[in-house]
């Protein structure tokens, strides 16, 4: 087995991608010598003010609303190990243990840009929880997303003093024992390090990196659906021009509109623009012929797809660079800029920007899930669907039911994504004693993404087994060729649902392949 690729962070350089292969294990961590140098000046320039008895917030004074009561020098360690526990106070299910590995490493990648002023020992503490595979244990309840990730950062800094509990070698235990286990004894913090571990985004980023993960893969599956779509109905090119989306010059309209040109590049179903129809006459099994007419106009789930689309696509670009540059920036505070030497008390906590970009990203879910699910819609309508079967069925109809137990997931899963759509960003309730008067609820934004993601891959399994049913009853020779490898690949996998088996098992089986696996992470591999 190959050793994993290593990343080296230097606080200004973590992709989003990176963020997800570390979580997951395929990606180790190294840390920047140049890195390292800013942070041993940061450093040196927190105990020189400390020394010179200036009074440093989260350092020698206590937090938030009791901020004016000073802390004696002796007891600054205990002020920081304290802060770590009474904030480990999450509540609800554990976040999956790749998403706490991608936050210890978000996390790591703040510090470590050089103005946090922590011991180079505490980073080299946390790259190798990271290396080591040993991932806390965060709950899921508990950020309101400024003042940072609070309380679930409290409970990924808890295995630093052999504390909490951690997922290792395949099962959740104690800090304690697994630290021992590699070797490792606990650390002791000083000065601002607890605030410094605690203080930031790195939550509501990393989980907001495993969401637009899942969003990449649903957008692409949305245009190979759309391409699919076309193929069966066969839908009119016209939709898809070049020469229409440049008088509507949204960049990705014209993205989209051009992918799906490119999957089904080649294919003789699609109507022309002269009139002619790809398929007006379309084989089913056992020989049966139905008649298509030719359409000016295609319905708007397949022709407006591209404008559908637009700000889907437009909206996980979006989404990427936001989270890119939270990654990569001081975010706790206060920041020591040793350059400057300056110690700079402020806000670079504050989740908003990433609370705006997680509620534009369920949005965005909710936009693919409609689409899909009218276009699956169409597909079992028999007053819609072109001749094909009433709900796909493989069999005696009545006596076969086909797809119209599983379109009732993507109808309601569809119904629930609208209402995740709604916005949490803008729901703010002060709270610690009205210090923080005005929060962001960025992290409770990105929970909520990463489940409108879930449910999205729900829908877009559903649609394009369905789609899988369709061709069957038809000759898929024709297809484009982005379509056709497509097809064939799925092929491999896919049997026609016939009523001898439980429907879910196929489904379940089908859901992992298209996202559990990198089939559908570049679409140019089906085209080139």
């Amino acid at each position: 087995m190959n050793e994993p690729v290593t990343i080296t962070l230097d606080g200004n350089r973590l992709q989003v991608a990176e963020i997800v292969a570390i979580g997951r294990g395929t990606r180790q961590v190294a840390l920047g010598a140049t890195a390292l140098q800013r942070c041993r000046r940061s450093r040196r320039l927190l105990e020189k003010q400390l020394a010179a008895g200036h009074v440093v917030y989260g350092v020698n004074t206590s937090f938030g609303p009791m901020c004016n009561k000073v802390i004696n020098q002796e007891q600054l360690a205990l002020l920081q190990e304290n802060l770590l526990r009474s904030h480990a106070a999450g509540l609800g299910e554990a976040l999956p243990p790749e998403i706490a590995l991608g936050i210890l490493a978000v996390r790591l990648n703040t510090l470590v840009k050089g103005y946090s002023g922590v011991r180079v020992e505490l980073l080299d503490f946390l790259k190798e929880l990271i290396n080591r595979g040993i991932a806390p244990r965060i709950p899921e309840c508990g950020s309101v997303g400024a003042s940072g990730d609070l309380v679930h950062l409290a409970h990924m800094a808890l295995p630093i003093l052999g504390e909490g509990q951690v997922y290792y070698r395949g099962q959740w235990g104690p800090a304690a024992a697994a630290l021992a286990a590699e070797g490792l004894a606990p650390l002791r913090l000083t000065s601002k390090e607890g605030l410094a571990l605690i203080n930031g985004t790195s939550a509501m980023t990393t989980i907001g990196a495993f969401a637009l993960a899942g969003a990449q893969r649903l957008l692409n599956l949305s245009c190979v659906t759309a391409a699919m779509a076309l193929e069966i109905f066969g839908g009119l090119d016209d939709a898809f021009d070049a020469d229409l989306h440049r008088l509507k010059p949204h960049p990705g309209q014209a993205e989209v509109a051009r992918i799906v040109r490119q999957l089904y590049h080649g294919s003789r179903n699609i109507t022309e623009r002269d009139g002619t129809h790809g398929r007006i006459r379309a084989q089913a099994r056992g020989g049966a012929v139905f008649e298509t007419t030719v359409s000016v106009q295609d319905v708007y789930s397949m022709r407006c797809t591209p404008q559908i689309l637009a700000p889907v696509y437009e909206t996980v670009q979006a989404v990427r660079r936001t989270l890119g540059v939270e990654a990569n920036s001081s975010n706790d505070n206060p920041l020591v800029i040793p350059e400057k030497g300056k110690i700079l008390h402020g806000g670079n906590f504050h989740g908003q920007s990433v609370g705006f970009a997680m509620d534009s990203l369920a949005m965005a879910m909710a936009t693919l899930c409609t689409l899909s699910e009218r276009r699956l819609n169409k597909l079992l309508d028999p007053k819609l669907n072109d001749g094909l079967p009433e709900q796909l069925i493989a069999g005696t109809p009545g006596l076969s039911l086909g797809f119209m137990g599983a379109q009732y997931v993507a109808t309601s899963t569809t119904a629930e994504n609208r209402h995740l759509a709604n916005p949490v960003s803008t729901l703010s309730i002060s709270c610690n004693a009205s210090n923080q008067d005005v929060v962001s609820m960025g992290t409770v934004a990105a929970r909520k993404a990463l489940r409108a993601v879930s449910n999205a891959a729900h829908v877009l399994t559903v649609e394009l087994l369905a789609q899988m049913q369709a061709l069957s009853f038809r000759h898929a020779e024709g297809l484009g060729r982005g379509t056709q490898r497509i097809h064939q690949e799925l092929s491999r996998h896919f049997r026609v649902y016939d009523n001898t088996r439980v429907f879910h098992d196929d489904l379940t089986q089908f859901r992992a392949l298209l996202f559990e696996t990198d089939l559908f992470d570049d679409l140019s591999v089906f085209v080139d």
